[in-house]
């Protein structure tokens, strides 16, 4: 095995005399105007074995309050009855044939030399006229270019001799194709087109209803569409299916209203920001700017209401979509979109939402955290929340009667157990809701059910359906919220969406989480949620750290990483997924009964950008210290970090870590150094199980299969690299 990369393996040692806590992204920043983008394709992608979706027409009404995911389910795969296929050729000739796929060409000027009486003239070939496509995006287009023949030709004419065509060893142009696969989705529940708009339940501040879409510099995937740059332009897309209108008049009073808030619980777009709403004119094939908000501080939500009379508008073509300008490098310059309404015979005056809503999912029904062991709780089930949260909203413009709900408990379908939700609670202690009028109150569920402690299986989801009403008449799907009580082998405070992204900004600084358990038990490693943003920071270094407590703060070290055995921030593919971060060599810290920290001690200056949930703030848990461990300060966000310790627990199966323990290994890598063939002398009992060498940032380099005791490093870089073995966190370092 060989390979080539470029490896950086640099430590920062030593204090500088000031630091911060940081809660990122920062939106004040120098912008640059970015280029034209694709809509779902970047700029560097290939679009072989893409798939591109038709779907079914709507008609009216529409109306998405987004308390539950109209969005599609884009998940086709080749081979499906509904989809089909079609190869596309790089190369064609002028007539769109494609050409055979030994036809190459050269970019740069092929000749003819001639020699004649000792002098050699060259005169280029003559250019050949073909069909190129980009494979860049889709539709594919072809261009007509000109290229040259793939060789260069010899011809001596001071003697008899045959003329010699030498062909170029690498011409640089080559047949090449790509297979675009169809399909389509028919859902008529659903109501849009595209997925980088994010459909959420906590970025927005009081929100009307439950859920919103939250616009941002992040991709579907939950990347930023241009990391480590300044660039700004528009982002994320929400676009209609095609909507009906062909039967409708300017008379009929078609209206479209939504709702949009800036900022929420995340970065505040700047002036020169803005979200966008187009209609699309079937005729021109043009997408027309119809309504637009620019940037500006959080505050209420806005309504927008328009009324469609352009006879352009009324076809069965019509769509409609909102978009975002704003930074492109992260999490930046965030507008929130809630209760999108589409209907005709509405009028000017028809701006009420007259609903009664859930504002945000049901708090944790536990107490403090939001997920703890299965097995702690079944041995300690005494700790259901007495301040659960609940928080509605009056939207009609009037005072309403209030009405009790409750909380229902299912386990596998079945009802376990109901809590109810006092109506005069609910209104904070009043006869009726205030009009347009956000509640939020806490509920004690220590009284009556607790979660069953017959551990049927040993991890336990229950789903926790909550409902509340108010007398008059409303949009039903928001009078309840479905979330779920996840009992893992973790202990978390955060509710697994990250509305910004926390650190510190200094050397050797260090963050700590404090957790106190239900009892004793023994930690395997931290499960962690980085968050890319701005600046891509998965190239730098941190040591995973625990500690013990000293009167309420952190203490004693209990685990630190050896320093030449660092941790990098991985970016997983997808919002709020978390990395297992194991103690190395397979270690488990033995815990007990009273508090612990876990966190990190960062290498160099910059903010990792843990993922930070502002909807559960846990004052008094978070540290950090900018001096080396002497001194602690508790954080002053509101918020939590999304760290949560890994606690051995039955699941151990999961984290497939229990195949091998640190005294059943016996291996060693020779030679080391080295500057080439690395051996691997594997003395265990158990079969070789296989390994990944990773350089110092954390990028995995090769796969060492099982059947393989040796790889090639004579072509990597002078530098340190750690060889892992499969289903271990057991490391061996090799310096080239």
């Amino acid at each position: 095995m060989k390979f080539s990369l470029v490896t950086v393996f640099v430590f920062i040692i030593g204090f500088v005399s000031f630091g911060q806590e940081v809660l990122s992204p920062i939106g004040a920043m120098k912008r640059e105007v970015s280029a034209k983008r694709s809509l779902h394709l970047k700029s560097t992608a290939n679009i072989d074995s893409t798939f591109v979706y038709s779907f079914d027409t709507l008609s009216l009404p529409l109306l998405d309050e987004f308390s539950h995911s109209k969005f599609p389910i884009l998940d086709a795969q080749p081979g499906d009855a509904n989809v089909t296929e079609q190869k596309f050729f790089y190369l064609t000739d002028l007539s769109d044939v494609p050409l055979s796929n030994d036809r190459v060409f050269s970019t740069s000027p092929t000749r003819r030399y001639t020699t004649s009486a000792g002098t050699t003239t060259q005169t280029d070939l003559p250019l050949i006229s073909i069909k190129m496509a980009d494979f860049q995006n889709y539709p594919v287009v072809y261009s007509t270019i000109q290229l040259y023949p793939p060789y260069n030709i010899y011809d001596t004419l001071d003697f008899a001799n045959t003329t010699d065509t030498i062909n170029l060893s690498n011409p640089d142009v080559k047949q090449d194709s790509v297979t675009i696969f169809f399909a389509h989705e028919a859902d008529p529940t659903a109501y849009w087109t595209d997925l980088s708009a994010y459909h959420n339940y906590t970025h927005a501040v009081n929100p009307w209803t439950l859920g919103v879409v939250t616009f941002d510099g992040l991709d579907e995937t939950g990347y930023p569409y241009a990391i480590n740059t300044t660039q700004t332009g528009y982002a994320d897309f929400l676009t209609s299916k095609t909507i009906d209108l062909s039967s409708y008049t300017p008379g009929d009073s078609i209206y479209l209203s939504f709702l949009v808030q800036r900022q929420g619980f995340g970065d505040a777009p700047e002036l020169q920001d803005s979200l966008v709403l187009e209609f699309y004119d079937k005729n021109t094939d043009e997408w027309d700017r119809v309504w637009a908000i620019n940037g500006g501080v959080q505050g209420d939500f806005k309504v927008g209401h328009l009324r469609i009379v352009n006879a352009a508008y009324l076809t069965n073509g019509f769509r409609f979509r909102f978009k975002n300008y704003g930074g492109l490098s992260g999490m930046l310059d965030e507008f929130h979109l809630d209760y999108v309404h589409l209907r005709n015979g509405s009028g000017y005056q028809d701006t009420l939402f007259k609903d009664f809503a859930f504002v945000y999912p049901i708090g944790s029904l536990i107490d403090t955290y939001t997920q703890v062991p299965w097995e702690h709780w079944v041995n300690d089930p005494t700790h259901m929340n007495p301040a659960v949260k609940v928080t509605v909203r009056n939207n009609s413009n009037v005072p309403e009667n209030n009405l009790n709900g409750n909380v229902k408990v299912d386990f596998g379908g079945t009802t376990e157990g109901t809590f109810t939700l006092v109506a005069q609670t609910l209104s904070g202690g009043n006869i009726n809701y205030a009009p347009r009028t956000t509640y939020s109150s806490l509920h004690d569920f220590t009284g009556g059910y607790t979660f069953s402690t017959t551990p049927a299986v040993n991890t336990k989801t229950f789903d926790i359906i909550g409902s509340a009403g108010a007398q008059f008449p409303n949009l039903a799907l928001n009078d309840s919220s479905y979330t779920q009580q996840v009992f893992e082998n973790v202990y978390a405070y955060d509710d697994g969406s990250a509305e910004a992204a926390y650190g510190i900004s200094q050397v050797q600084g260090r963050v700590a989480l404090k957790f106190q358990p239900y009892q004793a038990d023994t930690l395997l490693g931290v499960r962690m949620c980085f968050v890319p943003t701005v600046k891509d920071l998965s190239n730098k270094l941190f040591l995973l750290t625990v500690w013990g407590d000293n009167n309420g703060v952190p203490g004693a070290v209990l685990y630190e990483d050896e320093f030449f055995y660092p941790r990098t921030p991985i970016y997983e593919d997808g919002r709020g997924v978390f990395t297992d971060y194991l103690l190395n060599d397979g270690e488990r810290l033995p815990l007990g009964s009273g508090p612990f920290y876990v966190g990190m001690r960062q290498i160099d200056v910059d903010p990792l950008n843990i993922g930070f949930d502002k909807n559960t703030p846990q004052n008094g848990k978070l540290f950090f210290s900018l001096n080396g461990g002497v001194n602690w300060s508790n954080s002053s966000q509101q918020g939590v970090p999304m760290i949560r310790p890994i606690i051995r627990t039955m699941d151990n199966f999961d984290l497939a870590v229990d195949e091998f323990s640190k005294e059943e290994i016996n291996w060693n890598v020779y030679p080391n150094p080295t500057n080439g063939i690395v051996n691997i002398n594997w003395r265990s009992e158990a079969a070789f199980p296989g390994a990944v060498l990773v350089d110092s940032q954390g990028r995995t380099l090769l796969t060492v299969e099982s059947d393989n005791l040796r790889f090639d490093l004579s072509d990597a870089p002078s530098g340190i690299y750690f060889l892992r073995l499969n289903n271990s966190q057991t490391v061996k370092k090799i310096i080239r």
